[in-house]
């Protein structure tokens, strides 16, 4: 807005960044949900391993948490296979 260097290289620098995923096939939708529930995520990640004392077992053995590992596990095998065809 008042055409300053540091404006112009954060407009540019801000462009890069949201070029860059597109280019790549990143669903825009998918990385600001991933950006809002990373955190929360994380957090009650390191919650639950102070609980057990950082025994990672404990996701495996309540059957919800147990289905979200396999679920997550085999959304990310299936994304990796599909990427190499």
């Amino acid at each position: 807005m008042r055409g300053s260097t540091f404006d112009i290289v954060m407009v540019a620098a801000i462009g890069i960044i949201g070029y860059v995923p597109m280019q790549a096939a990143f669903i825009p939708a998918l990385l600001r949900l991933g950006l809002v529930l990373g955190p929360l995520i994380e957090t009650n990640l390191r919650r639950a391993l102070l609980v057990s004392r950082g025994d990672p077992m404990i996701l495996l053995e309540r059957p919800i948490a147990c289905g979200f590992v396999i679920a997550t596990t085999a959304l990310l095998i299936y994304s990796l296979l599909k990427r190499r065809k």
